[in-house]
């Protein structure tokens, strides 16, 4: 399963959890939902922080994928096998 799934379903979890325990104060619905949403919040930064990290891990990662894919292209279209590592220089003849 994804980071990404699992620091969703948890951030779910939480508010609904911390949700079921305001329903039990009487009290607004609106104010219960808003209240579930700032604690939960406020919970998942400290509880979820490992799969926040892997979640931003996994993402810096298909970033740099896409940036090398990206590069590769660009060299193919520009009709060289490799990328320029020169830093736009030409080659010595």
């Amino acid at each position: 399963m994804s980071a990404a799934v699992k620091y969703t379903l948890g951030r779910i979890g939480l508010f609904v959890l911390v949700l079921a325990a305001l329903w039990l104060v009487d009290m607004n619905v609106f104010l219960k939902l808003m209240l579930a949403l700032a604690f939960s919040a406020a919970a998942s930064f400290f509880l979820l922080r490992g799969w926040r990290d892997e979640m931003a891990e996994e993402m810096a990662a298909a970033a740099e994928r896409r940036r090398a894919e990206k590069e590769r292209l660009r060299s193919a279209l520009a009709g060289d096998d490799q990328p320029d590592d020169s830093g736009g220089r030409p080659e010595p003849k």
